[in-house]
């Protein structure tokens, strides 16, 4: 009896590939990780926890009178601004802590698990999704506190916040090729930064764009961060939806379309 048992789980094959309901299951079990990580080094939410504290208020009382005449005509401007700022920032963690998993050999033991190999890579995109959803409630509550009172109401208050958070979504899929091809955590970080830094800087997040020269307008206005605030603005401030935010979910759309299946590729080939 034992041994025809044996030799009915030797004769068994074992499948290579797993279905689209074991990829997404593990992919949720790997979401569950990355926020238990959080939960356990809570200051890897610094980033998210400071930054739009300390961002709105140095950057409210720097040009708030300069920009607007006082801070309080300027919270309708900055808020949005530094909300997208904040948020697409944060969505560089995503290839750092990818990096961070590959030199430490996290990924080496995952591969011995009997799960989807795409599973570590989709959990890490969705857990931090969890940084974004507190890096956007800190910055409206920041903002209330200091006066800011989005006319556009609750309710698109709350549609703003979800286009930046899959924004920042799909736009950390960016950062998470760069997280798998790149050789260290660091350089990751680096290649980010240079590609952000003028993207956020060269916008219209903190300065109306006609208040810039001629020369740097064109730059200002097809870019892409810039759509998304004013997007934003719109949602939150007069509660209008306009050409910005579709061509926010455009180029959110291209982005995942783009760098989703090379990321994909690149990621199963190295591990």
């Amino acid at each position: 009896m034992r041994c025809s048992s044996l030799k009915q789980v030797a004769g068994r094959q074992l499948r290579k590939k797993t279905s689209f309901k074991q990829s997404v299951s593990n992919s949720l079990t790997m979401a569950y990780r990355g926020v238990l990580k959080i939960r356990r080094t809570p200051e890897q939410l610094f980033d998210v926890t400071l930054q739009p504290i300390i961002f709105t208020l140095m950057f409210t009382y720097i040009f708030g009178g300069a920009i607007s005449g006082n801070v309080q005509n300027y919270l309708p401007v900055i808020i949005p601004g530094i909300l997208v700022q904040t948020v697409i920032t944060t969505s560089i963690v995503t290839g750092v802590q990818l990096r961070e998993d590959k030199d430490k050999g996290v990924f080496d033991r995952f591969k011995s698990l009997p799960i989807a190999r795409i599973a570590p890579l989709a959990g890490a995109l969705l857990a931090d999704t969890i940084r974004y959803t507190i890096a956007t409630v800190l910055t409206f509550t920041m903002g209330y506190i200091m006066g800011y009172r989005p006319e556009g109401g609750l309710s698109h208050v709350v549609l703003a916040a979800l286009l930046v958070i899959v924004c920042a979504w799909a736009i950390s899929w960016i950062f998470a090729f760069f997280g798998v091809i790149a050789r260290t955590a660091s350089s990751v970080q680096s290649i980010s930064m240079i590609v952000l830094f003028p993207l956020t800087f060269l916008s219209n997040a903190f300065v109306p764009a006609d208040t810039l020269p001629n020369w740097l307008q064109w730059f200002v206005k097809i870019n892409p961060i810039s759509h998304l605030v004013t997007a934003v603005r719109d949602l939150a401030n007069a509660g209008t939806v306009g050409w910005d935010l579709i061509a926010s979910l455009i180029g959110a759309t291209v982005i995942v379309a783009i760098f989703g299946p090379i990321t994909v590729r690149a990621y199963m080939r190295r591990t």
